[in-house]
């Protein structure tokens, strides 16, 4: 998973066709691809017709239950895909006990949600419908139905008017497209040496060495479909129990998915809590060691590093950040 991809898969071509459009006269820039293809299931791959369809239900407070709220009310493309609060509320008013994880790069996922409860994106896709935003999915469906021009969308990339199945597929194929990559420090590993700051570059070094952070957030993803207990649930007075309610093992008490690195200077706050406000502020509670959770992985360490050391961590991180662009769809 580490190679450069031999080819631009169909999602990323989506996501990035724009921004190989180069200025007038002169030739056009390839995006930087370091990520590998997004994994297609078989029963969903991907068309150009299906992600534009899911692009728009994604848009669209139609599909809720008070017909208000959107998919994309907690998930800003400026945001890097979060909503920059530390907690969101529900379609029903009801307040969330996690803060909403990146949209980025959910296709190379293996488990979603901060405690990996859904174990394909179209189950997570259908969960959130149903709980996020509220909706009865047949009632939800039977309108998108009375809407024309996604009933006709719908017969022609499915071959039949709208079902709850096939709006969550199509909402899980434009998940699939929101790739985060050809970032600055992509077009670094590229070759070329003037895309990044020196301060990234001797951040990297830090990253990869006295800050450990790669040992959980190694590249090309920089994060994973991996639980660690990071000792953030300490002293809380109803701690999280995170993975544990999944798996019941008494190993995975306070333990949350690792969150992908790519455009995180985009999603402030951070961690499955939303506790540390600022990128600096992530990278100073890990550096410490965390909080002494008696759960708390051993791979947590505290690791010496100087604020000036941390300050460069967060240069490299935000050379992470990917600039593809966004257009806002037209709903029919």
């Amino acid at each position: 998973m580490r190679h450069l991809a031999a080819v631009c898969t169909l999602g990323l071509s989506l996501l990035l066709a724009a921004c190989a459009v180069g200025d007038a006269g002169r030739p056009p820039v390839e995006p930087v691809s370091r990520l590998p293809p997004v994994p297609q299931p078989a029963d969903n791959p991907a068309t150009p017709q299906k992600v534009a369809l899911g692009k728009q239900l994604f848009a669209d407070p139609r599909l809720s239950g008070s017909g208000k709220m959107a998919c994309q009310s907690c998930h800003y493309r400026n945001l890097g895909w979060t909503d920059a609060k530390v907690l969101s509320r529900k379609d029903d008013g009801v307040m969330n006990t996690r803060h909403t994880p990146t949209l980025y790069n959910v296709g190379y996922q293996t488990a979603w949600y901060w405690d990996g409860r859904a174990t394909t994106l179209e189950g997570q896709v259908l969960a959130a419908w149903r709980a996020q935003i509220g909706a009865d999915p047949a009632k939800a469906t039977a309108v998108i139905n009375a809407v024309p021009g996604y009933r006709q969308q719908f017969i022609a990339v499915w071959g039949a008017e709208a079902t709850p199945d096939t709006v969550v597929k199509s909402l899980a194929a434009f998940f699939r497209s929101l790739v985060s990559t050809d970032s600055a420090w992509d077009r670094y590993e590229a070759g070329d040496r003037t895309a990044v700051s020196q301060a990234a570059i001797e951040g990297q070094a830090l990253f990869v060495g006295k800050g450990r952070c790669s040992t959980c957030h190694a590249p090309p993803y920089y994060g994973n479909s991996t639980f660690f207990n990071i000792g953030l649930e300490h002293g809380k007075d109803k701690p999280d129990p995170g993975r544990f309610n999944v798996t019941k093992n008494e190993a995975d008490r306070g333990a949350f998915k690792t969150p992908t690195l790519r455009s995180v200077e985009l999603s402030a706050p951070y961690f499955h809590d939303g506790s540390a406000a600022t990128l600096k502020d992530a990278v100073r509670y890990m550096a410490s060691g965390g909080k002494p959770d008696p759960n708390k992985s051993a791979l947590l360490q505290p690791t010496g590093l100087s604020e000036a050391e941390m300050d460069r961590i967060v240069s490299f991180l935000m050379s992470l950040t990917s600039t593809e662009p966004w257009q806002q769809p037209v709903l029919p």
